[in-house]
């Protein structure tokens, strides 16, 4: 069984695949492999029908133009595509891409055996790439907010220390005296002249 073979296995047209196939390896980049190849079957005239390719990496979309001279090549790559379907239909069946973002890509005319086996292979290489995703990027947990209730203790009230008792020097006989002295002169039991002359007796006993 030759390379070629493995890509005729649901009745594509061998010069479509040979012609595709030639072109598509030069593109494939490391580590990438075509794993299925569906070419369009119109019911009138075929001789320049579309191909869908799948590698392992992306999906390819085959255009001949300029009568077969040249071919046109888009592909769109499994980050890049939301699912994949097919609908049967009286000629063949349509495959349809969704894209992340942009409008649907659809293709008719595809035989509905390879149709079929396009859906399935595209279904799981997609599948395949959405698990690897979950697999490689870290899990965002959510981040939780510990709320952490701090009792404050009420302020200690510290009581000013008492004043210490002021020690009361006993007084001598002479300010006993001038204080009663005083305390006379201020209820106007003597005079000025009275007060003036016993303090100043008084004070020259000291």
């Amino acid at each position: 069984m030759t390379f070629i073979d493995k890509f005729l296995s649901d009745e594509q047209d061998p010069k479509a695949v040979e012609r595709v196939l030639g072109k598509l390896n030069d593109m494939l980049s490391s580590n990438e492999e075509l794993i299925y190849i569906a070419v369009q079957k119109k019911p009138a005239v075929n001789l320049l029908p579309d191909c869908i390719a799948v590698s392992n990496k992306r999906i390819f979309y085959c255009e001949p133009g300029n009568f077969g001279i040249t071919m046109n090549f888009k592909d769109i790559s499994w980050k890049s595509i939301k699912e994949v379907s097919f609908k049967e239909e009286f000629f063949g069946s349509k495959f349809i891409c969704v894209p992340q973002q942009g409008e649907n890509i659809a293709t008719e005319y595809i035989p509905k055996v390879q149709a079929r086996k396009l859906y399935q292979i595209a279904n799981e290489q997609l599948e395949a790439f959405k698990e690897q995703q979950k697999q490689t990027e870290p899990e965002e947990k959510p981040e939780v907010v510990e709320e952490s209730t701090s009792f404050s203790s009420p302020p200690e009230i510290v009581a000013a220390p008492a004043p210490a008792p002021a020690v009361e020097e006993p007084e001598d006989e002479a300010t006993l005296k001038l204080r009663k002295l005083k305390t006379l002169f201020d209820k106007q039991l003597i005079t000025q002249e009275e007060y003036d002359a016993k303090k100043a007796d008084i004070l020259d006993t000291l």
